[in-house]
């Protein structure tokens, strides 16, 4: 058995569960040669983004309905379909047997023929898919929701862009690019994006993400607080200007990862009223959020996240900001920002509070490049 393809194949079983693909990939690919790890990788993060394009596919090419394969059966013909496709490199005998002993391995004898027997026929000819849908690989509801947002053109354009690989953005904080590493400059100061290689030790960081903490105007000596901090990686950007911060969260294993950043750690609920004695000059709020704006990233999402989900996640994000706004010295900047996609999220939240902010940033994939990111500049 390839060691890539049962890793990527007990990952996709465990993300079926609840699971999310990169943690779990990046736990599981301890002691796999690279090689591997970056196929195990491709694998998972393709059968996720084209998803509802395989499930057609397996459907179209077997000839059952989805709801009569075993999950494990699914997932091995996801896998080997998306191979065969997709995946230029991968010889078609290796992409049809590899799924066969998967399906076998995971207690299925009896259906290694039908595997055997889907695949083969599987080609790369053209396919009239359904409906857009299948076609971008998203859920119709979430595409309709950008379209009554964005327009059609830039629904679209959302929609690709997350079917992907996203590029890679680190932080370079002096600016000092060491000889050897590919990567060039952007327009976000002290972000470069990756062209080759490894990130060499700097911090892996998407240029959305690293375009938030700019908005803050923040200078040394500053008390800033940064409610919902982990896993660290923006309260490290405001670090670099000399602020004494404050990095917040509400889980422990998540407080845990934001003591190597070696500053003030508070585990808290910013849902209720905040327990300090002095505001702070500037504050982030990064609110937890449906993350639309990273699918290119986080594939699993869009087969999660409900409409519902959104109006409850409205509802604690209002509280968090007002929570937050509360903390915020006279002449202060709070920065409210999301990864979402979503108005309830965004201008709905700021809006619910009824601020006025002095300044909106927002990116949209495929329009600009990285994730999707919202931000408020609120001032007091």
């Amino acid at each position: 058995m390839s060691p890539a393809r049962l890793l990527a194949f007990e990952t996709l079983r465990k993300v079926g569960r609840g699971g999310y693909a990169s943690d779990l990939l990046l736990t599981g690919a301890d002691g796999l040669e690279s090689r591997d790890a970056a196929l195990a990788s491709q694998i998972v993060f393709g059968v996720l983004r084209y998803q509802a394009q395989l499930d057609f596919l397996i459907e179209h090419y077997s000839g059952r309905p989805l709801r009569k394969l075993d999950f494990e059966v699914l997932l091995a013909l996801r896998m080997g379909v998306y191979q065969l496709r997709y995946l230029d490199r991968i010889p078609s005998h290796a992409a049809v047997s590899q799924a066969v002993e998967l399906v076998k391995d995971a207690g299925y004898r009896s259906a290694a023929g039908f595997a055997n027997a889907v695949l083969r026929k599987v080609g790369r000819e053209a396919v009239e898919w359904p409906g857009r849908a299948a076609e971008l690989s998203h859920p119709e509801w979430l595409l309709e929701r950008w379209e009554r947002e964005f327009g059609a053109e830039t629904a679209l354009a959302i929609a690709r862009a997350n079917l992907r690989p996203p590029t890679s953005y680190i932080r370079v904080p002096q600016g000092l690019i060491p000889a050897g590493l590919n990567a060039e400059p952007t327009e976000v100061p002290g972000c470069y994006r990756l062209i080759a290689g490894e990130a060499d030790g700097f911090r892996i960081q998407d240029i959305g993400s690293q375009a938030v903490v700019p908005l803050l105007e923040l200078a040394a000596g500053q008390r800033f607080l940064d409610v919902c901090a982990a896993p660290g990686n923006k309260t490290a950007q405001a670090l670099e200007y000399g602020v004494r911060a404050v990095a917040c969260d509400l889980h422990s294993k998540r407080v845990e990862m934001l003591k190597l950043l070696k500053t003030d750690v508070v585990q808290l609920d910013g849902t209720r009223p905040l327990p300090f004695r002095r505001c702070f000059d500037r504050i982030l709020l990064d609110a937890p959020c449906s993350g639309t704006g990273t699918l290119a990233r986080n594939p699993e999402i869009k087969w999660r996240l409900q409409a519902s989900d959104i109006c409850d996640l409205h509802a604690r994000q209002v509280v968090l900001l007002r929570n937050a706004f509360e903390a915020l010295a006279p002449e202060g900047i709070l920065v409210y920002s999301t990864c979402s996609l979503e108005r309830e999220e965004n201008d709905g939240v700021i809006h619910a509070l009824d601020l006025r902010p002095a300044h909106i940033m927002r990116r949209i994939p495929g329009l600009q490049p990285g994730d999707g990111f919202f931000a408020a500049v609120l001032r007091s």
